[in-house]
């Protein structure tokens, strides 16, 4: 009885003075990416994790395991909604089976500060990212794509019928502009350009020079499209729910404070880029005022009737949303 009372009274002192009983451990969430840890497009991930990791360091352990070493990119987001894994960046239209419209978020009229305004794009894409069991928290990637060819393109006429490694993203604009997608594996991307499969592809700033595909295609038609990024952060909502509100505020202001850090850094790094490319004898083709408002309307119109096949009504919402 006696031992009984001296133990009561130090669990009291304890919770008196402030000292815990036991101290709580952080919640690990596990995290996926669809490009390699070591990637250059990569590069402000972790800028992310470590503000997350240092501000949040009681409550949650972001641990980035990897990119599709781990898992397969296309199988990524279904298991961020699983919750296999609690975080995912990737790229929208990797879920677009899951979610049509999230890729919408690549044309974007808007600045980082503009689209998350309440009642704005980012809280109508959030609802929509609910309804998949994924919580957005943000963008970690900037850099606008462009098409790349063997032979000078002078204007919009002198695009057909050019044969181009081609994607999802950007298979049915270049059909819209008379060319002729080659769907081409990415590591094969090299040869068929040596090989004459192809006579260029569509892509960002970053990468062609490393990858020795700028051999071939040493001219860039200087009209960047789909210049809003469409990679996200995301959150498996149900782990999103489980976190204290203060933590989920404090997951969006330091998410919000580093999409411009993130943009200033792709910026100067593609600026960089285009150096080097210069150096490299590659030339940036500039189109006429009005082949170049036909190249972005067919860029435009194109992803506009594809996601109105896909989600019908839902475009003219979106165009409000996105600046249009």
């Amino acid at each position: 009885m006696k031992k009984m009372f001296v133990v009561t009274l130090l669990v009291l002192w304890t919770v008196c003075i402030g000292i815990p009983m036991s101290q709580a451990q952080p919640m690990e969430l596990k995290a996926v990416s669809f490009l390699p840890k070591d990637h250059r497009l990569c590069a402000m991930i972790p800028k992310w994790i470590d503000a997350v990791n240092s501000e949040l360091k009681d409550a949650v352990k972001i641990n980035w395991l990897g990119g599709a070493e781990v898992m397969p990119a296309f199988d990524q987001p279904e298991a961020v909604k699983k919750g296999i894994f609690q975080v995912g960046f990737l790229p929208a239209a990797y879920y677009g089976g899951l979610l049509p419209a999230a890729d919408a978020i690549s044309l974007s009229k808007y600045d980082f500060k503009k689209e998350r305004e309440k009642g704005g794009v980012y809280d109508y894409f959030i609802e929509m990212h609910k309804k998949i069991n994924m919580m957005l928290l943000g963008t970690w990637l900037y850099d606008p794509f462009y098409l790349y060819a063997k032979k000078p393109v002078k204007g919009i006429e002198e695009l057909k019928g050019l044969k181009m490694r081609t994607a999802a993203k950007y298979d049915k604009m270049m059909l819209k502009l008379g060319m002729v997608p080659v769907t081409v594996q990415f590591g094969e991307t090299y040869t068929a350009l040596q090989r004459g499969v192809v006579d260029g592809f569509g892509w960002p700033t970053i990468g062609p020079k490393e990858w020795g595909w700028l051999e071939f295609a040493k001219y860039v038609i200087d009209i960047p499209f789909y210049s809003r990024q469409n990679t996200f952060m995301l959150m498996n909502l149900d782990t999103w729910n489980k976190l204290p509100k203060p933590v989920q505020e404090k997951l969006v202001a330091i998410s919000t404070k580093f999409e411009p850090e993130m943009l200033a850094h792709f910026e100067t790094q593609i600026a960089a880029e285009k150096q080097a490319m210069e150096k490299l004898g590659v030339q940036r083709i500039k189109f006429s005022e009005g082949d170049t408002k036909k190249f972005l309307a067919a860029a435009n119109d194109a992803f506009w009737e594809d996601l109105e096949k896909k989600v019908p009504g839902e475009t003219q919402t979106l165009k409000k949303l996105l600046g249009y």
